[in-house]
């Protein structure tokens, strides 16, 4: 009997925690970049001694209504009815080893599964997988030779054909490969692999490598995924390179699922080189509940390692034209969940604005030269670190003046960590207290009993609050140090939008890829984004750049032989100026 009382009250434990958890997100209405999800620690440096989370290669698949979300080396994946809130699920029964970079795909009951390898490996299924129910549905597809793969692989079914395929490749020496599948035979391959595309950065100037596409190092293809519109097979991939600002996607179209493929004048579809996170490559295309497509990517943090990244999700489409767009204005700002189908995925973007950049900071304690004003430079890259790792220790942010608080997100880094394996003891916990006067606080967030590790919280408050400042206070994490790259604050300022910017001016270079951009600097402006693309009414591109950095930029992402239009808008705490008149560019 005592037993049974025992594990009556254990169950009523786990419940009231998954209560805890959920209530977290309950009336919340908004996401912001990167996902909020606890990033799996992995073994890949264990070597090296080297300790971080992993968010790289996701790709999120709608099954039966219901999301779910693949990551590289997560010993699992992660579920979600509402694309906010993830639960993450450990399977029942795991391949060889971890999956890197896996293909996801959901045909009717059923949720395919197939990881990155050079050598003979399953394709796997479940029609259970929120349970973590995994089974084998072959055993293994033959070996390809050496160095092709399938590495990076998508599995794509043509629903109106009835036909299967596979697209792969990650490589700077090999193109993204496909082929054919066999239904009746366990997906096996159905023909010989052929090279689809390859790289010209001769001809594409964002297919060069480097930070801002200045390397001559040749680039890397890799991140295939197949996505059908309209009767059109757009191929998707990712390029130069993960480790830098302007990792992307791109695509190529035709009319049959292995070509010939057209290369898209308009590429790269997806593209963020500038902001908090930067980097929007090697991710997926997927539909939600209503419709609406989504972009997935892996922007770059690398602070431990140059392969370190987090998960970003971005409203994605096609307009009228047919033609791919990826929306990533303002794509680490919090943006709304829809509720339906949306008409321009800019429908999703809240307005809330920066209000925390370059703001002064105070702290309980600085280790060594990792001093506060680092928190609010908007750079994953550079972090605060705390004298100790113990509850109490603060972080208080002056916005300087009072403004309508909305929400807060709190990005951790891992400062000389040693953990290589995500455990029950890995969470985070905190609060978070606004003041008008710095005087009299008010708690707006507890996360005190928080049993899920959050490194890149965002947290939405339940109702606006009128705050100057904004505290952070410390409980716990598991790693060694307490480590904080940025604290975010979102909301509105009362004062007016910026004015438009003047004199702005885009001019093509004799090298065709580069154009140099300049303009006028506003006054009380935070930042600008530059928008460009082949039509006045296609300005899908944006580069956001801080108004304490130069007024000029060298755009180096332009495809030779195509037209281009720019444009510019400024932006402060307070919203979003008008945008220029395009301005042509041949």
């Amino acid at each position: 009997m005592m037993k049974v009382a025992r594990i009556s009250f254990l169950l009523v434990v786990v419940f009231l925690n998954s209560l805890q958890l959920r209530s977290q997100f309950v009336g919340q209405k908004t996401y912001c970049n990167p996902v909020d999800i606890n990033y799996r620690y992995n073994f890949e440096q264990l070597n090296e001694k080297i300790s971080y989370r992993s968010g790289a290669d996701p790709v999120i698949v709608n099954h039966k209504g219901e999301y779910y979300l693949f990551v590289t080396i997560s010993g699992g994946w992660w579920h979600s009815k509402d694309l906010l809130n993830w639960d993450y699920v450990v399977p029942d029964k795991w391949p060889m080893e971890d999956m890197c970079a896996p293909a996801a795909l959901s045909v009717r009951d059923t949720l395919y599964l197939f990881q990155s390898t050079f050598e003979q490996r399953p394709i796997f299924y479940s029609l259970e997988p929120e349970k973590g129910k995994l089974l084998f549905y072959n055993r293994w597809l033959p070996r390809l030779p050496p160095l092709v793969g399938p590495w990076d692989p998508d599995i794509f079914y043509d629903k109106e054909l009835d036909k299967w395929y596979m697209y792969w490749g990650s490589s700077n020496v090999f193109p993204i490969y496909g082929a054919e599948l066999d239904k009746s035979r366990k997906l096996t391959y159905a023909s010989d692999y052929v090279g689809l595309i390859y790289l010209h950065p001769e001809e594409h100037g964002w297919e060069r490598f480097g930070p801002n596409h200045t390397d001559t190092i040749r680039p890397f293809i890799e991140g295939a995924w197949m996505t059908k519109y309209n009767g059109k097979y757009y191929l998707q991939y990712g390029a130069p390179g993960t480790e830098y600002n302007v990792y992307s996607n791109g695509t190529y179209i035709s009319d049959k699922p292995l070509g010939p493929f057209t290369y898209a004048p308009y590429n790269p579809i997806s593209y963020k080189p500038g902001g908090f996170l930067v980097g929007a490559g090697h991710g997926n295309t997927f539909q939600d509940n209503y419709g609406n497509y989504w972009n997935t990517g892996t922007p770059w943090i690398a602070v431990n390692w140059n392969f370190e990244r987090r998960v970003a999700m971005f409203p994605a489409g096609f307009d009228k034209t047919d033609q791919m767009y990826v929306n990533t204005r303002f794509g680490d700002f919090p943006h709304y969940l829809p509720k339906g189908k949306w008409n321009k995925s800019d429908e999703l973007f809240t307005g809330w604005m920066l209000l925390s950049y370059k703001k002064p900071v105070v702290t309980s304690s600085v280790k060594d030269t990792f001093s506060a004003n680092r928190i609010t430079d908007e750079n994953p890259r550079t972090y605060w670190v705390a004298a100790q790792n113990k509850p109490g220790e603060t972080v208080t942010i002056d916005l300087l003046h009072e403004c309508d608080v909305k929400a807060i997100q709190i990005n951790y880094t891992d400062y000389k960590s040693n953990i290589f394996d995500s455990d029950s003891t890995v969470y985070t916990q905190f609060k978070l207290f606004v003041s008008k006067d710095g005087k009299s606080w008010q708690c707006v967030s507890d996360l005190s009993n928080e049993k899920r590790d959050r490194p890149n919280a965002y947290i939405e408050l339940k109702s606006t609050a009128q705050a100057r400042y904004i505290k952070y206070e410390h409980i716990y994490v598991k790693a060694a140090n307490l480590a904080i790259s940025d604290i975010r604050v979102f909301g509105n300022g009362n004062g007016k939008a910026p004015k438009t910017p003047a004199n702005f001016h885009a001019t093509r270079q004799t090298d065709a890829r580069n154009a140099d951009i300049s303009w006028d600097k506003v006054d009380g402006a935070v930042g600008y984004n530059i928008l460009w693309g082949i039509a006045p009414d296609k300005l899908y591109q944006t580069y956001q750049v801080f108004a304490d950095k130069e007024n000029r930029l060298e755009i180096r992402a332009l495809n030779k032989g195509q037209d281009y239009y720019f444009a510019i808008e400024a932006f402060n705490e307070n919203g979003v100026s008008p945008s220029t008149t395009a301005v042509h560019i041949p």
